[in-house]
């Protein structure tokens, strides 16, 4: 593969496998897993719990490591890096959503946004204006120095995103973004997903919801620690892509 091609797939796992050990107790959670994902491609992974859906994405996410197998993001291999290339790497490259919003009560939204800023030893003055442009790319600017008791829960997912895209990552990666939401604001989420992708990044999701996993391009089914269905979704409507942050 070309470094040209290599630029196209944000996502090549081969053969990942992951092993759980309590004593003298083994259990293998993932199994041979081996998938690509382009750039600018919305993946959900769907399955039954225990089944390896959540040890991929923290493999994905770099918070696990694969016991043997490769995994590139972005065309490098980050599959056995050291902890210091791992904790640079998620920084750089990936932004996190999860169910539980975990934003910091007694911060306002702006602030919020900035979070992982501190990690990065950015000019202040620069991210105050790149968690701004974040703000707004969720429809949030108007709500920046509002404090998440004064959000609603869809609201305070939005200020979640925007965190995550504070640093322009190639690869976001959602955890049940929409379980704690009623049915208009996880609406909400996932046109915000899909105006992402439009602007070229790749944003694996994890859900037990159908209706949710529909809206993505591609549907992973994982059993027993394998991928057993790769379902392509039709051609999803194009939407107004939201502005990416500009980060230059």
């Amino acid at each position: 593969m070309t470094m040209s091609e290599h630029a196209e797939v944000t996502i090549d796992v081969r053969d990942l496998t992951r092993t759980y050990r309590r004593g003298a107790m083994e259990t293998q959670v993932l199994k041979g897993v081996t998938f690509k994902s382009p750039r600018g491609e919305f993946v959900v992974i769907m399955g039954p719990s225990g089944s390896g859906k959540s040890t991929l994405l923290n493999v994905l996410g770099l918070l696990d490591r694969p016991d043997s197998g490769r995994y590139l993001l972005d065309g490098e291999d980050v599959s056995q890096a050291d902890d210091d290339t791992r904790s640079a790497t998620r920084n750089r490259k990936l932004g996190f959503v999860f169910q539980q919003f975990h934003l910091l009560d007694r911060a306002t939204a702006l602030r919020n946004v900035t979070l992982p800023l501190l990690y990065a030893d950015d000019d202040i003055e620069d991210g105050t204006a790149r968690a701004l442009r974040s703000l707004e790319a969720v429809g949030l600017s108007h709500r920046a120095q509002h404090l998440p008791s004064e959000l609603s829960g869809g609201e305070q997912q939005r200020v979640a995103i925007a965190r995550a895209l504070i640093n322009n990552p190639a690869l976001i990666l959602a955890d049940e973004p929409t379980g704690n939401l009623d049915a208009a604001s996880g609406a909400d989420i996932l046109g915000i997903f899909r105006r992402l992708v439009e602007t070229g990044r790749t944003l694996v999701m994890v859900t037990h919801d159908r209706g949710v996993a529909e809206h993505a391009d591609r549907i992973l089914s994982f059993r027993d620690g394998r991928i057993v269905d790769d379902e392509r979704i039709a051609a999803q409507a194009p939407s107004r892509p939201a502005p990416a942050p500009d980060h230059a």
